[in-house]
């Protein structure tokens, strides 16, 4: 890969809260690249560490939460005089107050996030909220702000869009609120998009057609797209590159394809062999699970982070050595002591242990 391909890079991000109860290692060690264009999915449990990854980037955690090593370049490309430009920024080190950490929140990286009953603002109208945001990061008029967030409205599929610029949240579904988000999120026209489960608490047919719409205005604008999601379905549908994320940590990270016809972390392969299938049950096949619980944050493991789980654990050896990461091909990376000294060719544990999907 080129570096004229990547947008993003995070390297060793180590992010951390500091409470009374002790220190919580949300983020442990997490590194990734994103390639302009691409839909990356991070994937996993709750408790992870998926959300905790997307807000370090922009430098929006939550108190006593702050990253404490590791770096996020982010290469940007700006137009000045007819000439392009081409910069890389290490998010880290702006910081989380300054004005450089602003300037590039919500023009060059947008968040939808989870619920945006408690993300929009319940006391101002969806217009007022994006013409806000326009205003903020361009130089335009108010007037030519509110013509921008009508042509967005209508864009990402809300019914009479001048008419809704004076609703508020409380005034709409929850698809038309997720809609509105986006609309927001999309207002400069950034180069990244997060999505922070973007369609948790929606229906199933709003949930496809919010991901249609996603979809469509990734071709349309060009941008990337980090997905954040634990639907695996949602995956398949929309994912070139996934993360599969344990603890805090990267178990496993490649391509969509690779990563579900031939999953190589233990961890990958029964998050794969849970997902229900048409047909189980008149068989009568129980569905896989997976045995036990994300341990507790304040009471991690020794060693890998996901041996007390492992039907493949090594005594001895899983339970006091942190892997590392193993890379065992192209773009492929995997963090699992089975992969000591030998590549990809030597060893695999099961082929396609999904099955289609």
């Amino acid at each position: 890969m080129s570096k004229s391909d990547l947008l993003l890079e995070v390297r060793d991000l180590k992010t951390q809260f500091f409470t009374d109860d002790g220190i919580v290692r949300a983020v442990d060690g997490v590194s990734f690249e994103m390639k302009r264009g691409e839909t990356l999915c991070i994937v996993g449990e709750s408790g992870c560490g998926k959300s905790v990854t997307a807000r370090s980037i922009l430098q929006i955690l939550d108190y006593p939460g702050r990253i404490v090593e590791g770096q996020i370049l982010f290469h940007r490309v700006s137009q000045v005089n007819g000439s392009e430009v081409r910069e890389t920024v290490d998010l880290v080190a702006l910081g989380s107050r300054g004005p450089e950490i602003r300037a590039v929140r919500g023009k060059d990286i947008s968040m939808i996030f989870q619920e945006p009953m408690t993300s929009l603002s319940p006391i101002h109208t969806i217009g007022n909220q994006i013409t806000e945001a326009i205003r903020l990061h361009l130089p335009v008029s108010k007037y030519e702000a509110e013509e921008r967030a009508i042509e967005l409205l209508h864009r990402v599929g809300i019914p009479q869009p001048a008419d809704r610029m004076g609703t508020y949240t409380f005034q709409l579904s929850g698809g038309m609120r997720q809609r509105a988000m986006i609309a927001m999120a999309l207002s400069c026209g950034p180069s990244l998009l997060i999505a922070d489960e973007p369609t948790t608490a929606l229906d199933v047919t709003t949930q496809a057609q919010i991901l249609d719409m996603m979809k469509e205005l990734k071709d349309d604008l060009g941008m990337s797209i980090m997905l954040i999601t634990h639907d695996l379905g949602v995956v398949a549908e929309m994912a070139d590159d996934v993360v599969v994320m344990y603890l805090g940590t990267v178990a496993e990270r490649g391509g969509v394809v690779e990563v579900f016809h031939d999953a190589q972390h233990p961890y990958t392969q029964a998050l794969l062999r849970s997902i229900p299938k048409y047909g189980l049950r008149a068989k009568g096949v129980r569905l896989d699970s997976i045995r036990g619980m994300v341990p507790d944050p304040y009471s991690r493991p020794d060693g890998c982070p996901y041996y007390p789980r492992c039907d493949h654990m090594m005594p001895g050896k899983c339970d006091r050595i942190s892997p590392p990461s193993f890379k065992i091909g192209k773009d492929r990376v995997v963090r699992c002591l089975l992969y000591e000294g030998h590549d990809v060719a030597d060893q695999k544990l099961h082929s396609n242990p999904s099955g289609n999907i």
